[in-house]
């Protein structure tokens, strides 16, 4: 009978990995950790709501704000309100990330445009976006293009500035190590800074989502007739506060629901990056 010949000690870096592997919690614990924080949070606004502590008025039982999402949802009074918001939210983002990730990568790469226009971008970024929302309206009027607009400032100027550094972050060496066996730009724009400028563009992603959304509900409280900002101001005006936090709920969990969406597309496209939790 031949032995098998020993296996050789493992390295210490695969044995801090596998131990680190052993005592990090599974993702079934960490989603259960969610659930039950939730379910302290909302369990404690209700006892302190019933008792009496909080006011109800201002902060309506989760249990009333449930049935109210549960009769807006049964009903279908929500969904035409959702349905032009996520168009106009999409709208925004798609529009907004797009030309922010064009000039991003543009002035990264052609430095005298950076400069040129660095002052203008910088004063713009530091202009509070809600002056714009009525402007906006009086240019493109309650329909949809003014939330638009809205929205897209906001997403614009998160992609543009995440994507600039992320391009001139760019290790220099391998730019020249390229550039040494005859990349070409396209090549370079291909190979090089757009991989490692990725994790830095769906950074900006990730945030641009709730932006391109808020945009549009607050552009539709501020004026329109259709909408879930509509909807949320129709019910403040009535001192509807179940209506109120029913919008917010609603509007929280779409946004949830996109955020993992973007995060599935992120993992598809940096499937070859090394996972970082080792």
């Amino acid at each position: 009978m031949t032995l098998a010949p020993a296996q050789p000690n493992a390295s210490p870096a695969a044995q801090r990995r596998a131990t680190k592997k052993r005592t990090e919690p599974s993702n079934f614990s960490i989603r259960m950790g969610q659930l039950a924080l939730t379910v302290a949070v909302l369990g404690s606004w209700e006892l302190l709501a019933r008792a009496g502590i909080i006011d109800e008025f201002f902060f309506p039982l989760p249990s009333d704000i449930l049935i109210t999402v549960w009769e807006w949802v049964s009903t279908g009074y929500v969904f035409p309100h959702l349905w032009i918001t996520m168009q106009e939210a999409v709208l925004a983002f798609f529009t907004g990330a797009a030309v922010g990730l064009i000039l991003g990568f543009l002035l990264a790469r052609v430095r005298i445009l950076e400069r040129l226009f660095d002052p203008f971008l910088k004063i713009f970024n530091a202009l509070p976006r809600v002056v714009l929302a009525p402007i906006f309206l009086l240019w493109f009027g309650l329909g949809i293009w003014s939330k638009v607009a809205f929205g897209f400032t906001l997403v614009f100027f998160i992609v543009f500035f995440n994507t600039l550094e992320g391009v001139k972050s760019v290790d220099r060496v391998l730019v020249d190590n390229a550039k040494m066996l005859g990349a070409t730009e396209r090549q370079l724009l291909r190979h090089v800074f757009i991989p490692s400028a990725l994790t830095w563009i769906f950074s900006s992603l990730h945030i641009s989502v709730g932006f391109a959304i808020t945009g549009a509900v607050v552009g539709e409280y501020l004026g329109a007739s259709a909408g879930v900002g509509y909807a949320i101001a129709q019910a403040q005006g009535v001192f509807d506060t179940e209506g109120v936090f029913a919008g917010m709920f609603i509007l929280m969990i779409v946004v949830l629901i996109i955020d993992i969406l973007v995060n599935r597309v992120e993992r598809h496209l940096l499937r070859w990056r090394p996972n970082q939790s080792g």
